[in-house]
């Protein structure tokens, strides 16, 4: 199995070639380009989440935790929470996969399970994907994919060093196979992570509807700063009518006299 600085190595250069595509031949700033490359390099280490302990777990869990919440930004902005609010959010973000989600991680899976799998690969991709909301969708999608590909770097190193290369003859280890894997051995596993897969398919199906919603409440919400209202100007051909005093039945009597 390929070492740490294996892993992290090569999901550095792949992630500096696919920030320097995405500038060059997708329309990317230059800044989306470095935060995918950047994304690509630490994603090499997310399928050892399930090893018990060791580097990676402690950097992924360290810089996620750090990470996450600065990258949340948009997002709760589009829920209008206030500036303590957002900080509150934050810190319980922080929390949460600090001492609680990496916790599941040390305690319930087993190395080379399901969470090295391709579908582990697409549930990372999904998650960064909800984690970034941005007014475009295809810088959502530009840096999710970052993201997987990075985690196959991951997993191919792992199938590559399962290889054996001697004299005259090529041999396969045992652990040949348990990267590249659509199902694990454990059936609990295999469900638990296509019920993951499948649910966050159709909340990042669905996302781009909420938050177009809030966008526009937002949009013409008079509570918002900077908000304006600009009265529409009248047609061309319209005049205001000359105002006339009321006359309560004067001009009527005046006529009467006169008459008499």
């Amino acid at each position: 199995m390929a070492d740490f600085k294996t892993h992290i190595s090569a999901s550095t250069l792949v992630g500096i070639a696919y920030g320097y595509w995405g500038v060059t031949s997708q329309g990317m700033t230059l800044e989306n380009g470095i935060l995918a490359g950047g994304l690509c390099s630490v994603s090499g280490m997310l399928p050892d989440l399930d090893s018990d302990g060791g580097i990676p777990l402690r950097e992924i869990s360290m810089f996620t935790a750090a990470v996450a919440p600065m990258m949340m930004l948009n997002r709760f902005r589009d829920y209008d929470l206030s500036h303590e609010s957002m900080a509150l959010a934050a810190m319980l973000i922080y929390v949460v996969i600090r001492f609680g989600a990496f916790e599941f991680f040390k305690r319930f899976t087993v190395h080379r399970g399901m969470w090295h799998s391709l579908p582990a690969a697409a549930v990372s991709g999904l998650i960064a994907y909800l984690a970034m909301p941005t007014t475009s969708d295809a810088e959502r999608a530009y840096k999710a994919v970052a993201v997987v590909v990075g985690f196959l770097v991951h997993l191919i190193l792992d199938e590559i060093w399962a290889v054996e290369v001697g004299v005259a003859r090529l041999r396969t280890k045992k652990s040949f196979g348990t990267a590249l894997k659509f199902f694990g051995n454990d059936a609990i596993a295999n469900v638990f992570v296509y019920a993951l897969l499948f649910g966050l398919c159709y909340t990042a199906w669905s996302d781009n509807k909420i938050a177009a919603r809030l966008r526009e409440r937002a949009k013409y919400d008079l509570t918002q700063p900077g908000w304006q209202y600009t009265p529409a100007s009248p047609p061309s051909n319209w005049t205001v009518p000359q105002w006339q005093p009321p006359d309560f039945g004067l001009n009527a009597s005046r006529a009467s006299t006169e008459r008499r």
